[in-house]
């Protein structure tokens, strides 16, 4: 981390274009059929590592840069929307074996 000494942030910051192009480059050389973005990175980043492990929507608002915790609600919604399906899922499953 002292190799970088970038004051708040933990490792340079490229720009959204430039690791877009970066991850074309890997989904290329992976033969990944799926048009991966830095966007869908801090989409998954913040719903499925963070908000789905109970890390609290105020870090996860900070760590996202969001100066209004609005904006990461939209991310929470994708969650609750996610687990209400599962639980459907779920509770079909359960009555199928009854």
């Amino acid at each position: 981390m002292n190799r970088y000494n970038l004051g708040k942030r933990l490792l340079p910051v490229k720009t959204n274009q430039k690791t877009d192009e970066y991850l074309k480059e890997i989904v290329t050389l992976c033969e990944i059929e799926e048009n991966l973005t830095f966007h869908m990175a801090r989409h998954t980043f913040a719903t499925t590592i963070t908000l789905s492990n109970n890390v609290l929507i105020e870090t996860v608002s900070k760590m996202l840069g969001h100066s209004d915790l609005k904006t990461t609600q939209i991310y929470a919604k994708v969650v609750d929307e996610k687990m209400k399906s599962d639980m459907n899922a779920l509770r079909l499953r359960m009555i199928e074996q009854v």
